[in-house]
């Protein structure tokens, strides 16, 4: 397989995995078994936060002191002070596939809505606290978005972007629906992964037991193994609206979890 292409020097460097197609499913927590048979469905891991990008004293009023419609005290207290921009990613149920995004900036008046709100999938069971590999389940809380990658060339992305054959998916979802083209774009959710890596890294830092892989794709019309998806038209406005200035992070989890 040819080798990953490396982000060009105006962009931050990508630390870039040799890593052949077989592998990716093993690397992906959202592809599907019927893309890797007899291969177990790897999900996600614990956030890595990233480094706080350097920002004014007044313009960082703390992200805990506003509010996101339907994100409660505690979710909001996991809200980086240095995030500025947040895709809330609320699901319809505990054990249901699908759920609703809508990407947000912190304004002097609060968050307010940017893009969406979008339809979208989940995992097939739906959400979890303690995300294990092959439950099925997204992982609940809030993780930092530093890194995106796709099998297409990158649209003009301010993230680190991997153009890489290894986004390749071939096989059925869990309704019968093909996986062709749900790699095309993606941003890692940065569960149990090294922040400032590609998507494609196999780095766990909790351990492989804690899965890995988890990513924000192109949606398959069908519910995940444990990531985000959405359509590829929102997945290109979501590229080209995610600025790493504002440290963005995805807030994700069931309505009533995220009302905690």
């Amino acid at each position: 397989m040819p080798a990953p292409h490396v982000t060009p020097p105006a962009r931050r460097p990508v630390r870039l995995v040799a890593i052949t197609a077989s592998a990716l499913s093993v690397l992906a927590g959202c592809a599907s078994p019927a893309a890797s048979p007899g291969t177990p469905a790897p999900s996600a891991g614990t956030s890595v936060a990233a480094p706080a990008p350097a920002d004014d004293t007044t313009d960082r009023a703390t992200a805990r002191d506003t509010t996101l419609p339907g994100v409660g005290p505690t979710t909001l207290a996991g809200i980086p002070d240095s995030t500025r921009q947040v895709l809330l990613a609320t699901g319809d149920g505990k054990n249901a596939g699908t759920s609703t995004v809508a990407l947000y900036e912190r304004t002097s008046n609060g968050w307010e809505q940017v893009r969406g709100p979008w339809p979208a999938h989940n995992a097939l069971r739906g959400w979890t606290d303690d995300h294990r590999l092959g439950d099925l389940r997204s992982p609940i809380g809030v993780f930092r978005l530093t890194d995106a990658g796709g099998l297409l060339p990158d649209p003009g992305t301010r993230l680190s972007y991997d153009r890489s054959n290894g986004f390749s998916v071939s096989g059925t979802g869990f309704e019968g629906e093909p996986l062709a083209g749900s790699f095309d774009y993606v941003v890692a959710i940065n569960y149990n992964r090294e922040a400032g890596t590609t998507p494609l890294d196999w780095t766990r830092p909790l351990g492989a037991e804690k899965g890995g892989g988890i990513w924000i794709h192109v949606d398959h019309e069908g519910p995940t193994q444990a990531c985000v998806s959405i359509a590829k038209s929102h997945m290109k406005q979501l590229l080209l609206a995610l600025d790493p200035d504002l440290d963005p992070a995805i807030v994700m989890g069931d309505a009533a979890s995220l009302s905690r």
